[in-house]
């Protein structure tokens, strides 16, 4: 229906007729009730007893994880306040690669505190005000939290395993995984920082993830382009191209009339001329091998492998740009212009054959500045997950690396947490005290959570934990096999990077407080 307002005695007409309107207490509503649902959809999945999702989409292809931005991607998810959720997810993904699931809960439960708020009349932006307020405080907690050890190979482990347990490893513990991951960012690891994309994740279904290894240097998916080329290079100069080495054709269609067996053997004459220019050309380049974003003609292919050139055509832009970017070579676009100069250089290149599909190692060298995590599995769905976690892990190690901070997980963190803001709440006047303490209940979600999920009474175990945490200064949930106890997580190395859960705390703020401000909905259909 459309919308309107008198002036002057007339109508006007703002909003056309297909226009939705929701407006006061019922957008509000409608807002949170969105958030909540998306949140409670991800919050079974956290903690090392978390459960997966299966995640069908319309053309039935599977996806079976417990990461939480990655379920929230794959859903189906329309409604505008519910995206903001995910968006809260995927922040946190990019920002510091883990923490998604406590981020997307968090704000779920901020928004739940907030409706019990609105509904005993207290105004949106005393809400939004106090919610700001306790996010100081939640992050005055969490440095008050961290190990006053330095981060350490040992410490770096315990991040790594805390991040991957309870995740799909396959076979694998998270234990030794965490030994490759580790390995894999000390590689990429200097004195001023991380770099964290020089650290590639390749999975290959095929075996069991037991075979899952660190490669020092790239690995392309890509087979020779003939048959006759060598396996294996050692000591290799590397060419780089966007060159097609084949005949040229041109942009028009056109036909052209031989009269004469002359003209035609002069046609032929003339493209193996074309043909043979090109081996030699790169032949005498002094190239053992050589990379290229185009085809390659099967006699220059056969040319080339009889001079003992290994030769990879077709490669994609990105693989071009890693190939590149690894040995540090530089993509030549002319033949002509090819330079020693321009090559980079592995100590080794060799293909292996897995399954039907063939793979190509550059490996040692200036490659060697960048790692790959070579991921095996059984299935797709298992290296899938693999690959995710690992990912994961890989970010937030990275991070605690160089932050150089890292906090005791368990749920303990967010114990302190809500019992500094609780504390702190006492000495806030007025109605927002009420919001500082909903925040405080909201943040007890993850404890809450994690004990449900381990079979604990969530009540229960919140009193324990309290109870501890006041006596003790931290007190966590600890999972071994099937027993739970309530203890110090750093004496049972779980840990998380203290990033992790500062910016859990600042996203998740961040989207309930901009969902709660929200009093008018205007939806064109």
């Amino acid at each position: 229906m459309a919308q309107q307002r008198r002036m002057g005695g007339q109508p006007m007409f703002i909003l056309s007729e297909d226009s939705q309107r929701t407006q006061g207490r019922d957008a509000q509503s409608s807002n949170i009730m969105a958030g909540k649902a998306v949140a409670e959809s991800v919050r079974t999945t956290l903690g090392p007893r978390g459960m997966d999702k299966m995640l069908v989409d319309s053309g039935g292809d599977v996806v079976i994880t417990n990461d939480g931005a990655t379920i929230l991607n794959e859903m189906d998810i329309e409604h505008p306040a519910a995206q903001m959720i995910v968006e809260v997810a995927d922040s946190q993904e990019e920002e510091v690669g883990d923490g998604t699931t406590t981020a997307a809960v968090l704000a779920g439960n901020l928004l739940g505190e907030a409706e019990d708020l609105i509904e005993q009349d207290v105004h949106a932006t005393t809400i939004v005000e106090g919610y700001h307020e306790a996010a100081e405080i939640a992050l005055e907690a969490i440095a008050e939290q961290v190990n006053e050890a330095d981060v350490d190979d040992e410490i770096l482990r315990q991040v790594a395993e805390s991040s991957m347990t309870g995740k799909g490893t396959g076979g694998l513990t998270a234990e030794s995984l965490a030994e490759t991951v580790v390995e894999a960012i000390r590689h990429v690891a200097t004195d001023d920082d991380v770099a964290r994309d020089n650290v590639t994740v390749h999975t290959q279904v095929g075996a069991s993830s037991n075979a899952t290894e660190l490669v020092p240097g790239i690995i392309v998916d890509e087979e020779p382009a003939h048959d006759g080329m060598p396996s294996e290079v050692e000591d290799a100069s590397i060419a780089v191209l966007d060159v097609e080495l084949d005949v040229r054709t041109g942009d028009v269609d056109a036909e052209y009339a031989i009269d004469s067996i002359d003209q035609l053997n002069a046609a032929i004459d003339a493209e193996e001329g074309e043909l043979q220019g090109y081996a030699e050309t790169v032949a005498d380049s002094g190239a053992d091998v050589v990379f290229t974003t185009e085809d390659v003609a099967d006699r220059v292919a056969t040319a080339l492998a009889n001079e003992g050139i290994l030769v990879f055509e077709g490669l994609g832009d990105s693989d071009a740009r890693q190939v590149a970017s690894a040995t540090g070579a530089r993509r030549v676009g002319d033949l002509e212009d090819l330079e020693t100069d321009d090559f980079g250089s592995a100590d080794r290149i060799h293909t292996e054959a897995f399954g039907g599909d063939d793979l190509a190692f550059v490996e040692g060298g200036a490659a060697a500045e960048t790692v790959t995590v070579f991921v095996r599995g059984g299935t797709e769905h298992v290296v899938d997950e693999l690959e995710r976690a690992i990912g994961d892990a890989l970010d937030v190690v990275a991070t605690a690396l160089e932050s150089g901070e890292v906090v005791p997980g368990a749920g303990a963190t967010e114990i302190a947490i809500a019992d500094k803001i609780r504390e702190e709440a006492a000495g806030i006047e007025g109605r927002k005290q009420l919001a500082v303490t909903a925040f405080a209940d909201a943040v007890d979600i993850v404890p809450r959570t994690l004990a449900s999920n381990t079979g604990r009474d969530p009540i229960d175990a919140l009193v324990d934990l309290r109870a501890a945490h006041e006596s003790e200064g931290r007190a966590g949930l600890i999972t071994n096999g099937d027993e739970v106890t309530i203890d110090d997580p750093f004496e049972h190395g779980v840990v998380d990077p203290a990033d992790v859960k500062r910016e859990a705390v600042e996203s998740a703020t961040e989207a309930a407080t901009m969902i709660v401000r929200i009093d008018d909905v205007i939806a064109a259909e």
